[in-house]
């Protein structure tokens, strides 16, 4: 059984901020459940461009609006307390943030917690973990 607490989290290795986001990563490929569990914060006023090419994730907002934007096609999305979305076909997509979001964010396979976006809004490919 794993039992963790988002104030344990905070200041810790799994506390990681980026500019206007910040991810509390809770679950981790480590703990060996074949997914990984975030909260993820984006600062109110920001606009953020994310591409997670070898991940899918689900994504549920829980506080805060904004809109999300499909790159692909710019279909664009009102995101609010309540809306899930799942980028299910790797999406490239944009969250521009009105209010401060707070979301709950699933990532299969899991991430370990050390990766870090490259320029485009990548994560490595994932490496098995030892």
């Amino acid at each position: 059984m794993i039992v963790r607490t988002t104030a344990e989290i905070t200041g810790t290795d799994r506390d990681v901020a980026d500019g206007s986001w910040r991810s509390k990563r809770i679950i981790l490929a480590g703990d060996g459940v074949g997914f990984s569990f975030h909260e993820t914060t984006i600062q109110a006023g920001s606009v953020n461009e994310f591409h997670y090419q070898h991940h899918i994730e689900a994504v549920w907002v829980v506080e805060g609006t904004g809109t999300l934007t499909d790159l692909a096609t710019g279909q664009e999305y009102p995101l609010a307390d309540g809306t899930m979305y799942v980028l299910n076909n790797n999406d490239r997509h944009r969250v521009t943030c009105d209010e401060q979001l707070r979301m709950l964010c699933v990532f299969n396979p899991p991430v370990t917690g050390r990766e870090v976006h490259d320029e485009n809004g990548v994560y490595p490919a994932p490496q098995s973990v030892a």
